[in-house]
This record gives C-alpha cells, structure tokens and sequence, in this order.
C-alpha cells in the first residue's frame, strides 16, 4: 500500500511539471499497427511520429486539449484530452482520401522531383561550412552527464524480495520524457571539460576541469565500458557509430537508398525560418532511424534534430534507441551544437512490458570562442592523466559552473546512491556484480583480490585436470604498483606450478614501468606468432578440454623476465627487456625439443637455455584508456596497433645456448565501413637469423581446439608448419546481417554473417632443420605456395552463438592434414 501510494504521489507531481503527456498506439480497420503516422499537438511544431508497431509517446510543457493523427491514405482524426495525462490510448485510423495539409507519407517516395531530397543535397554541399568549421581555431566548455536507470518500474517490481529492506530507493524514481516510462537511478557521472580544436593543424585536445561520480564510481571496468558504448558522433557524417555498428545518418549521402524522405512543414524557429523534414527507413532490419529534423533556408544548417532506432534494427539488448541535438543560433550564418541527448534502452527482449535499463547521455556546450590561435605543442604535449583537483570539486563548485542544472530528482539520486553502498544487501549484490565483471573476488580487508576466477578449472594431455588458483594486491584501481600469481596442480603428472609477476609505476605522467616475474609451468606454445614477455599470461589451447586430435606438443617452460618501459608520447610505448628461458618437452615419449648439441652426452641435448635481450615498439593510435594507475582499462577497443619486436640471443650467457637475432612485425587494424559491416584485418611478418632449434623458431599458430580464434588457422595443427621467416595476413568481416536480413524466412532471426580469409607464407633453411632432426619431427614450411584458409561463419544465434565452418586451401596430403573444421564461440555483442 505504501508502494502505491509513493506512485500516486510521483505521477501526481509529474502532472503538474509535464502539462500533457499522451501515449497510446495506432491501428487501422483490422486493429493492425499503423507505422510512421504522425501525432501532432495542433497549431504546434510539437509531435512525434508512430514506431513500427505503432506505438507513440509524447510529451509537452504546454497544455493541450487535442491531439492531431494523420497518415496519408487515411481520415485524420483528431482526439480530445480530458486530463494532461493519458496513457494507454488505442486510436484507429479508417481509410479516406487524401487530405491538402501536410501529413506524413506511408510507402516508399520517389527520389526524383523529391523537395526534400533537394534540401538534402544542399545539407551535405555546406555541411563543412556549419558550425566550427567555419573558423580556424575553436574552443568551447562541455558537460557531460551520463545516467543509468532501471526502468518500468511497478508496485510489482517494487515489492520483490530482493528489495527488501532497500524500499527507500524508490523514493527516487522518475518517468521518462521520451518513453513514458518509469525508471530508477543506480548510477550517475558528471564530468566539465574544455575542449580546443584547430581546423588547420587538424588537432583537438579535451582538458578535463571536474569529474563526479555516484553509485559504481569506483568501479572503473564499468565507467570504461559506459563510455566505450557513448562514443561521440556527428550527425552530418555518413553513418553513427553506436553499440560498435554502423547506423545510416538520415543526413547521409547513402541516406536515400535507405530512407524515405518528406518535407512536412515550415516554420520560424528562433527567428530562422527552417524546414521541417520527416524520415523514415525504406526496409526493416537496417540500421537506421525513424524521426524528423528542422533546417535553415539558406545555412541548409540542422537547428533541431530526433532519430530513433528502428526496432527491427539488427542490435542485441537494445529496445530503444533514441538521440536528440538542438543547435543554437550564433549568428545569420552560424549554427552550433547546443545540447546533446542520447537513451538507450537495454533488455533481454524487445517487448514492451519487459524491464530494463536506461543509459542515458546528456551532453551541453556553450561559451564557444573562435580563432585564438595556439602553437601545435599545444595539442600534442603531455598532460598528466590525474589531478586530484578534477576528482575533488565541491558542491558550490557544481553548482556554479554545471551547463544544466540538476533536477529535483537527479540531486537526490546521489544521496539515494550513496546511502545504498551502506546497505549490507546491496553491497553483496553489487560484490557478485564486481566478480562477474572483473573476474576477481574482492577483500578489501587485505587489499587482495582472489582470481581471475574463470582459469580456476583447465585440462590438458600433460597435466589431465588442472586447478589453479592465483590473486593480486589491490589497493584500489589506480595502484602504482602491483603484484599477482598463482599455484596450479596437475593430476596426472602430479606436480605444482607457478607464477609470479610485479610492476611498479615510476612515473604517472610518462609511464615508465618497471617490470619483473618468473613462471614455472606446462604451456602450447606456438599459437601466436608474435608473442609477448607476459609471466602470467596462458594461451587457451594450453588448458582446452576439448581438442581436435592429441594435443600432445605440450612444453615445459621455465621463464624469468625483467623489463622497463616508457611512453615518451600517448601510445607510443617502447619496452627494453631481458628473458632467460628453459624448455623441454612435456610430454617426450610424444613430442620432443631435443637438437644436435655436440658438448651434451650423446650429442644430443633435449632442454634449451636462453638469454634474450628484448626490444619492443608497440604504437596504438587512437586507444583510449582509463585510469592513471600501473594499470589501465580500455575505453575504445577498435584502434589500430602497430607492434615491432628485435630479440638477441646471448650464448654463454648464464649458460645460454644460442647466438640469434629475430626481428618480428605485427600489425592489427580493424575497419567500420558503414553499411558494410566491420573488418579486422593483420599482417606479420618475421626472420630469424642464425641457427637455432625448435624451440627458438616460429611455428605458424594453428588451433586443435573448437573455439574460434582470431589471428590462428583453425585447420592447422600446432607445430605442422614452422618456420624461420615468414609472412602472414589474416581477414574476417562481420556483415553485421546486412544479407541475411533481405531473406524473408531468416530476416527476424536477425542473424550476422561473417567471412574469413587467411594466409601464410614461410620457409625454413636447411640448417635449422638438421640442427632439431632427432626430435624426430617432420620440419616443414609453406614455401612452394602460400598455405590459405577461408571460412563462412553465422552468428548472433540465439543472440550469443557463433559458428564458423572453415575450410584448408591447399596442403591436403600432408600427412593428418584437417580439410574442414567446425568452431565456435559464445559471443555477448550487441
């Protein structure tokens, strides 16, 4: 009862904020949705326009009596509000003829003789005339507000058991301006920052002013994969990055392939005479929008702008989507970006009763100032990544400089939210949240955290089943130092392994990291081309449980490194390392390491020792990052990474046993390309120079396991080709469904299509190969023709599953040579 009477009370004040508010769907005859229709507030600009089950929300400040429908080829019918809230209503429309005001078109619309494509060409002709393009330099302030909700919140969801004891939250909730919606805050960021560009150096920098957080603040996992999800966008670029896919910008050249374009009506908005333009996608299960945009008669500059997602749209977990940018007026010829409004509506089905969660971004500009000039040094010096000024502002702070005043509602979310970290309840549920993100169970008691908790369990031909458990020292998630490890037993060979690594943060500003650990463990080694100095780090098909075939080339490796690397400019990182390495095999009755070695008994020495003094340039413009501890997150994921590595044996050396150098290069690079989908592509390339056995070589990184793993050949086995020079280049692209969904029985499965090509060509000299020839191996490489691979994948099955069907080029008769495979994989992408 109390419940209820907390929602009367909220929908009571609501009603007296919002003057009206209508919400409904509209039917024709048959009680068929009714798409694309068009719901105005008469002699208003006002209105919104039906989903694609035609359902509709809308809201005003103003007070309204009527409500206006009108589709073409139907009777526009016009409805009376007796109370400023009415939800729920079901109008239908009947056919009748065509009627001479402006109403919005059903159907597809001629591309010729179109005004509103005329309009639209003029668009994209001044689109780098608009706004601060129009001036050499630029800088203005920015704020940020980015808020996560649960929504559809009732009496029922209210009275749950989980929220006993926690009821006072719901004293925060709040209905949605977009949706109708009830929702309740769990988390809220503010940031203010200034942001300076230029035009002519093509440079930009964002100087953070002040940074607050409630709810998850501290939890920078979270914070890092809300802001990868809210990436910026420019409405008058071709296609909206948004959930890592492409969406086709109304404003968009492509645009009138994929949309249907109306001019619905003119007006004078803020003293500019503008077009009304109404759009609407042209086929289902494309990435676009439904909405309308206001333009200026002779800017051709967008004044106002809505687009919301289309619901058949191919995206996983997101039922609205819904974007919102007004621009300001400077002056006759300059329109700039005023305020920037996003939600998202994530949940496990599209339905429309079903909960979930909001995300919502609000971002506000002003104080624009043009052509203060600035040298380059500028936009490219380093700024230290922390000042705790910017963590630590005050409440009167906020309040002075805040571009968008906090609601009633919004102030007491952080009260709300920092109350609940209080509740025991909370804080466990919360904690179960943490480990399933992170992977590491928390006691902060002891600054330690126990994991990662998905490595516990692994299987391999050597060890048999695997338990492994490991930590890390975690103070908190900007550390200058930390160290981990781990202990694992095997059950078949009975025996404890190890690891231990620690790193230490010199210098915040320029990264300089120091570096140490050492490892004792049963590794497949040779799945990657180009491998790295990580103690700690375990390849999957080391702990697989299930294999194509035996995976007996299993290798017992001793590592012990030390390192220090510095980023003399954003990252750019340069690593100098040394490694002192003991291998032998696993496994001997099956796989052996042994080479010639005329010193050892016999002639023959079955266990390698290596110094190596390491060099590594590893350059990834673009990366985004979080954090400013020895550790950081990601925030974007789809940046380039150019990687180069020189290794210098030492022989002698502690007993090293080698003389070599190898040079390696990798390069990964991925790609959006709009309608098309997204492409990954790498290309590496290495040589050895000396002579060296084969645990010193490369073998080309093939996959006995049934995961699908990029930048590996899936119909190779470990150790089939090996080489001492190679090159290889690797490409999948993910269609995203764009075929798929123009098949009309698989269109609704919203399925993705993906294709792969891969290839490698290498060779091994003569020497190398007598030097490991009592391993009693087959040394072989590509060298006649390049060995390829291509392979047809569908995922999103079932919203999670990928299958990829792989299929061998060439090199059919050598001997166990895997023609076809099948893998797969669990993928959680939107």
């Amino acid at each position: 009862m109390k419940q209820a009477l907390s929602l009367l009370i909220l929908f009571f004040s609501i009603s007296l904020c919002a003057q009206t508010k209508v919400s409904g769907v509209v039917v024709d005859n048959f009680g068929i949705a009714v798409p694309y229709a068009n719901v105005m507030f008469p002699g208003s600009t006002e209105g919104t326009i039906t989903n694609e089950e035609g359902r509709f929300y809308l809201e005003s400040d103003n007070t309204y009596t009527t409500l206006n429908i009108s589709l073409l080829g139907y009777t526009t019918k016009e409805i009376q509000l007796d109370k400023k809230v009415n939800y729920g209503l079901e109008i239908e429309l009947t056919e009748g003829e065509e009627l001479d005001e402006v109403v919005l078109y059903s159907g597809k619309q001629p591309k010729k003789g179109n005004p509103a494509i005329a309009i639209l060409k003029k668009i994209w002709a001044k689109k780098r005339q608009n706004g601060v393009y129009l001036f050499d330099q630029y800088k203005y302030d920015k704020y940020e507000k980015i808020e996560f909700d649960f929504n559809t919140i009732d009496s029922a969801f209210m009275n749950k058991k989980l929220f006993k004891g926690m009821e006072f939250i719901f004293d925060e909730v709040d209905t949605s301006n977009v949706t109708g919606k009830t929702y309740l805050p769990i988390f809220i960021n503010e940031s203010l920052a200034e942001v300076y560009g230029d035009n002519k150096l093509n440079e930009k920098i964002e100087k953070l002013k002040a940074n607050k957080n409630s709810g998850f603040s501290t939890n920078q996992s979270i914070i890092a994969y809300v802001k990868d999800l809210y990436a910026e966008y420019n409405i008058y670029n071709n296609y909206i990055k948004l959930f890592n896919k492409s969406f086709v910008s109304p404003l968009s050249k492509t645009g009138v392939d994929v949309y249907n374009y109306v001019l619905s009506d003119s007006a004078f908005i803020d003293n500019k005479w503008c077009y009304n333009i109404i759009y609407y996608p042209r086929r289902k299960n494309e990435m676009t929008f439904k909405g309308n945009f206001w333009v200026n008669d002779t800017t051709f500059a967008v004044k106002d702008i809505n687009m919301q997602a289309s619901k058949s749209a191919n995206v996983n977990w997101v039922k609205e989507l819904y974007i919102e940018q007004e621009f300001e007026v400077l002056n006759d010829s300059v329109f700039l970006l005023k305020r920037d409004y996003l939600l998202s509506d994530f949940s496990l089905r599209k339905k429309e009763e079903s909960k979930g969660l909001y995300g919502k971004r609000t971002t506000v500009y002003d104080n624009y100032v043009f052509n203060e000039e600035k040298a380059k040094s500028f936009y490219t010096k380093r700024i230290d990544p922390y000042n705790p000024v910017v963590y630590d502002r005050d409440s009167t702070f906020w309040e002075q400089n805040r571009l968008e005043k906090l609601n009633d509602d919004e102030k007491g979310v952080y009260k709300m939210l920092d109350t609940l970290k209080t509740v025991p309840k909370f804080k466990r549920l919360y904690d179960l949240a943490t480990i399933l993100v992170s992977g590491y169970v928390e006691f902060p008691k002891i600054n330690f955290d126990y994991g990662p908790i998905y490595s516990s369990f692994g299987f391999n031909e050597a060890e048999g089943v695997r338990l492994r458990a490991g930590g890390r020292t975690y103070f908190g998630p900007n550390d200058p130092w930390r160290i981990e490890g781990y202990t694992a037993y095997g059950f078949r060979d009975q025996k404890f392994k190890y690891g231990i690594s620690a790193k230490w943060l010199l210098d915040r500003k320029n990264r300089l990291i120091v570096e140490a650990g050492t490892r004792r463990d049963i590794e497949q080694l040779g799945v990657s081309l180009t491998s790295t100095n990580d103690v700690l780090g375990r390849s999957f098909a080391s702990s697989a449980i299930f294999t194509a075939g035996s995976n007996n080339t299993l290798t017992d490796i001793n590592l012990t490194t030390f390192g220090v690397g510095y980023e003399p400019v954003k990252n750019l990182r340069l690593r100098t390392g040394l490694t002192f390495r003991t291998l032998k095999s696993a496994l001997p009755d099956d796989f052996n390491l042994d080479y010639v070695d005329p010193e050892a008994p016999g002639g023959i020495a079955s266990q390698t020792k290596q110094f190596d003094i390491k060099m590594e340039l590893d350059y990834t413009p673009g990366r985004k990052t979080i954090g400013y501890g020895v550790d950081r997150n990601d925030v974007n994921r789809n940046y380039a990474r150019l990687f180069l590595l020189y290794t210098s044996g030492l022989k002698g050396f502690l007993e090293s046993d080698f003389n070599y150098e190898k040079l390696q290069f990798y390069y990964r690079q991925p790609f959006q390309l709009g309608g098309l989908g997204r492409a990954i592509t790498t290309v590496e390339a290495g040589k050895t120079f000396g002579e060296v056995p084969l645990g010193l070589l490369s073998p080309i990184p093939g996959n006995q396991t049934y995961f699908s793993i990029f930048n590996t050949f899936p119909n190779l086995n470990f150790y089939e080709f090996v080489t001492d020079t190679y090159v290889s280049g690797q490409l999948e692209h993910n269609f995203n469904g764009r075929l798929l969904a123009r098949i009309p029985f698989l269109k609704k499965l919203n399925l993705r299509e993906i294709v792969g090509i891969r290839g490698v060509w290498g060779e091994i000299s003569d020497e190398n190969i007598a030097l490991s020839a009592p391993a009693g191996a087959i040394l072989r490489a590509p060298t006649d023709k390049v060995y390829y691979e291509y392979s047809f994948g569908i995922a999103n099955i079932l919203k999670i599953i990928r299958i990829d069907f792989n299929f061998r080029g060439n090199y059919f008769k050598i001997p166990d040579a895997r023609k076809f495979s099948v893998t797969g994989n669990l993928e959680f992408v939107f």
